[in-house]
């Protein structure tokens, strides 16, 4: 004898759409403009947003005018600034910024920032940024960084095989769970 169960579930993504993560600066990389951010730079100045409960502007090419989403996480780990934002989707930026993150078109991060230590390293004809104090974090065609990337997008794409097999085992559950109720 066989016997089935109807189980009721949903398909929920963990992340939103507009969810995306990457490194906004990465340590001890020259610059395009031949600076150098070492580590810790950012401790301080994390340490004052958390403070007032709050994190970084989400600015679209350094635009002030422009914010297009929000940062959910910044923390500095032995490589960089790591980030994990989320675009508004609910604004015409957002979508656009989204659907170029998707297709691999903006693929870069860039900080904004007042330096607050630096020391010139003739060595590496480069000054060192020992503290910043982050002002913003923008989603950018080209960085001065070439390491601060962006390093997951997420989507939940609806037709995706296994997503679309779910679907199928639940409309036929659905479907077995009607015919039984008739009998």
């Amino acid at each position: 004898m066989i016997k089935q169960l109807g189980i009721p579930f949903s398909i929920k993504s963990h992340q939103e759409d507009g969810f995306f993560c990457g490194y906004a600066s990465v340590f001890e990389v020259t610059d395009h403009h031949q600076e150098i951010v070492a580590r810790r730079a950012f401790q301080q100045s994390l340490n004052k947003w958390r403070g007032k409960g709050r994190l970084p502007k989400m600015l679209w090419q350094h635009d002030q005018r422009r914010p297009i989403g929000v940062w959910d996480e910044i923390y500095e780990d032995e490589h960089g600034l790591f980030v994990k934002g989320r675009l508004l989707l609910d604004l015409a930026a957002g979508r656009e910024a989204y659907s170029l993150l998707k297709a691999g078109v903006i693929d870069s991060l860039s900080i904004g920032f007042k330096p607050v230590r630096a020391i010139k390293d003739p060595k590496r004809n480069a000054r060192v940024l020992e503290e910043v104090d982050l002002l913003e974090i923008s989603l950018v065609t080209f960085a001065a960084n070439p390491d601060a990337k962006i390093t997951t997008v997420k989507e939940f794409v609806e037709n995706d095989a296994i997503v679309r097999q779910i679907k199928e085992l639940s409309r036929l559950l659905k479907a077995h769970n009607l015919n039984k109720g008739r009998m």
